[in-house]
């Protein structure tokens, strides 16, 4: 198995950097801002192109045009029926466009379908050249919109997003049983992971740092931090090249937050800072710890707002088994600079690197639409700067531990949960005018019915350790 997955990667690798020789990759990006170049361009090189969107629930979209139908992919957008995509148009007013946008075009690390292809995101319109106010980009954009009202020109993103690999899609036996940061030159998710990056730089998205995690066969990529709109696009392209990849090699990758019971699961802590041109607003060295008032608003504002918007950032069934105690997965409300059991963490800076002030959200996991998921994090920053909220007392001792907390409790500090599972989210969804005023009635109505219906499948499924016990009855 491991000599035939690595030389399954060796030739994965070849194939990208054969692609990468065929194409002037210099010459794509040259030509991004002028529309007739580019299609001379792609034209020329028989480049066939993707365009690319999610639905409400943050899966991937794609369909594909021949150079050919290019001239009007950017004039008029291209035609496609809106019922037929979760949460778009019902089937009495389907009809719908997708319009490429130029500037997001980057080659893609393979060949699809025997050609060099490129991916375009669109921008989702009705037929009267609307924006669709229930595409996911399109309300991240105008949530983003909502900042500049507060004096915040741009919001930084940095997510760290875990994954597993698996031998297969139909199991859960992991590539290997190595831990936190251990190296193994002849491990084969360490190739994979080497070769997600290779083609993740191919793109033009720059990494951080990556390492094994703490389970058997779970990794992280941290992608390096970028504008909201332009990391959740590329956080949707990373998830499917870590997952095509895997796939082109005979083996499986998942985002699923818990697949292994007895470890811990797969999270995406998200790093955020706002600024105002180049002023990190985060930063105020005359405050305590050098975090401003307006930060510490924001915190109150997601601590206030978190148990509503938690159907966004965590959003299936099994989202709810990571967040249990003790597997460094946050359940209490709370904050604080270094406590990494905190569901806000802040992360310390080095002397002369302030503009590195952040908050680290530590609840969602990588199963979540990251553009739905960074609107609803500016919905709860906005609600709590206009409101003043507080962000209370930083909690420093270890969250886990019920002495401790039992002890704040004494002292007056009301220490709150997440949802437990997937029906408290929804119940605290419902209830949240903050998700509502972010995401619209129209796409949380819809992810509420969508919620409810898995929620009561999930009560009528009987697993195989209910029936083991059960019939012994």
């Amino acid at each position: 198995m491991h000599n035939t997955l690595r030389k399954r990667t060796e030739e994965i690798k070849g194939n990208i950097e054969s692609l990468l020789e065929e194409i002037e990759i210099s010459q794509i990006h040259k030509v991004k801002g002028d529309q007739k170049e580019f299609i001379d361009y792609v034209k020329s090189k028989s480049i066939s192109t993707q365009i690319w969107f999610t639905d409400f629930l943050g899966n991937l979209k794609v369909f594909s045009i021949r150079p050919s139908e290019l001239k009007k992919a950017f004039e008029q957008g291209m035609g496609f029926d809106g019922s037929s995509i979760e949460g778009y148009r019902r089937i009495h007013e389907s009809d719908m466009v997708a319009l490429p946008l130029i500037e997001t075009a980057q080659l893609l690390p393979f060949q699809v379908g025997g050609s060099p292809t490129i991916r375009m995101f669109a921008q989702i319109r009705s037929p009267d050249e609307s924006l669709y106010e229930c595409d996911p980009r399109n309300i991240l954009i105008e949530n983003l919109k909502k900042l500049k009202k507060h004096g915040i020109t741009q919001m930084n993103v940095g997510p760290e997003a875990e994954y597993f690999y698996f031998r297969d899609s139909e199991s859960t036996e992991p590539l290997d049983n190595e831990g936190y940061f251990d190296m193994s030159f002849l491990r084969d998710g360490d190739n994979l992971r080497q070769l997600t990056i290779f083609a993740l730089e191919s793109m033009d998205i720059p990494v951080e740092y990556e390492h094994h995690e703490v389970a058997p066969s779970q990794h992280e990529i941290d992608l390096k931090y970028k504008d909201a709109l332009t990391m959740a696009d590329n956080l949707i392209t990373y998830k499917w090249l870590v997952k095509e990849i895997a796939s082109r090699a005979g083996v499986h990758a998942t985002f699923m937050p818990k697949p292994l019971a007895s470890e811990n699961g797969s999270g995406m802590h998200i790093h955020v800072s706002y600024w105002n041109k180049d002023n990190n607003v985060m930063f105020d060295e005359g405050q305590d710890g050098g975090l401003s008032e307006i930060t510490k608003h924001i915190i109150g504002g997601i601590k206030h707002n978190i148990r509503g918007i938690t159907l966004i950032l965590n959003q299936w069934e099994n989202s709810f088994k990571r967040l249990v105690p003790g597997c460094e997965a946050p359940v209490y409300i709370a904050w604080a600079r270094r406590n990494r059991s905190a569901l806000i963490r802040i992360p310390e800076y080095r002397p002369g690197k302030e503009e590195a002030t952040r908050i680290e959200l530590r609840s969602p996991d990588a199963a979540c639409n990251p553009y739905l998921a960074f609107s609803v994090i500016i919905g709860a920053s906005i609600d709590g700067i206009e409101h003043k909220r507080s962000a209370g007392e930083e909690l420093t001792f270890d969250l886990y531990e019920g002495i401790e907390r039992k002890r704040a409790e004494e002292r007056g500090i009301q220490i709150e949960s997440l949802p437990r599972d997937l029906c408290e989210a929804v119940e605290e969804a419902e209830k949240s005018e903050v998700l509502r005023n972010t995401i619209g009635e129209d796409v949380l109505s819809k992810l509420i019915e969508t919620k409810k219906q898995e929620v009561f499948d999930y009560r009528q499924y009987i697993s195989e350790k209910e029936k083991k016990d059960g019939l012994k009855l």
